[in-house]
């Protein structure tokens, strides 16, 4: 059983940073696909950036694109999302996600297994 859990939500007015934490176990995450996704209210949850946690590679949404950066920490089995020049419309939960499986479509919520419970980015204008 792979366990993803959030940390790291918050308030902030828009220009200003967050980072999110996501601390995954129950298995050697390494070797494969972690990734951040958001949902707002209404809307469908979308793919923020996802990292191929055996070769590092990492992958953006286009909105996200220069402002927000993926990274892990192997040795903490940790994931992450380093949020800066926040918008009012980054505001959602967001979600880390842990695939198991082979991974096609990096930013697409079909390709993870394992999800945690969400935590909440608000950011103010």
């Amino acid at each position: 059983q792979v366990q993803p859990v959030e940390s790291g939500g918050g308030s902030v007015q828009a220009g200003g940073s967050l980072r999110l934490s996501c601390a995954a176990s129950g298995y050697s995450y390494r070797s494969y696909f972690m990734a951040w996704f958001r949902q707002a209210p209404g809307k469908e949850r979308e793919g923020v950036a996802a990292i191929d946690t055996g070769g590092g590679s990492m992958y953006y949404a286009d909105s996200v694109t220069g402002r927000f950066t993926i990274s892990q920490d192997n040795a903490r089995n940790t994931v992450y999302l380093q949020m800066n020049s926040l918008k009012p419309e980054d505001t959602a939960m967001y979600y880390c996600a842990a695939a198991t499986t082979r991974v096609w479509y990096v930013l697409s919520p079909n390709s993870y297994n394992y999800w945690g419970q969400g935590t909440q980015v608000t950011v103010s204008s």
